[in-house]
């Protein structure tokens, strides 16, 4: 028989579904609402930068790899459907076919890795939460850049114009990470661990 201890965050999901549903729901609603801050556009850009982009920041580091990545996989299916819950107003299944199509979809797996490696430690201090992030807009990075490129047909023009993205975000790791550590703090329980618990 399994001990239920040494697999906490099977467990967290098999005994409360509805909690984790709720959490999931909550950080996609969250994500949607970082989308009523107008996204600001560079010089030749077709992507602006945004604050929504933190929203699966924050939810690998609260929620966890498993729910963090549910959470952006929702709120994508939304705007999928046609919900203009994007920055500026913006939805459909269009946005995904877009120069920032790429970064969307990395959203999954940059919560997906931030979750990953703050739910590795036992107790994650804001250095880890920093290391985190950073990894987490690097994965959005991997994904958008290339696809961008893709788009313009032009790898170095998707390339320059990424960099242009880079302070911004570097900024929002820390003020992320800084949240994050105060979250967990205040509920150290909150994202699922590896390993026995003491």
């Amino acid at each position: 028989m399994t001990d239920p201890v040494q697999s906490p965050e099977r467990n967290s999901g098999s005994a409360q579904p509805a909690a984790d549903l709720a959490r999931i729901v909550v950080f996609a609603a969250f994500t949607a609402v970082l989308g009523t801050f107008p996204g600001i556009y560079l010089a030749g850009a077709a992507v602006p930068i945004v604050l929504q982009n933190m929203g699966p920041l924050l939810a690998g580091s609260v929620l966890g790899a498993r729910r963090g990545a549910a959470s952006m996989l929702l709120f994508l299916a939304l705007v999928a459907l046609g919900l203009p819950l994007l920055s500026g107003g913006r939805g459909g299944i269009g946005q995904f076919f877009s120069q920032s199509g790429g970064f969307l979809i990395g959203w999954v797996f940059s919560a997906l890795v931030v979750g990953l490696i703050v739910s590795a430690v036992r107790r994650p201090t804001l250095p880890v939460l920093l290391l985190a992030n950073l990894a987490g807009v690097a994965v959005d990075y991997l994904f958008g850049v290339p696809f961008m490129a893709w788009a313009l047909e032009d790898v170095r023009s998707a390339v320059v114009l990424s960099l242009g993205f880079v302070p911004g975000d570097l900024a929002k790791v820390v003020l992320v990470s800084l949240v994050a550590a105060a979250v967990l703090r205040a509920f150290p329980n909150t994202v699922p661990r590896k390993g026995p618990r003491r």
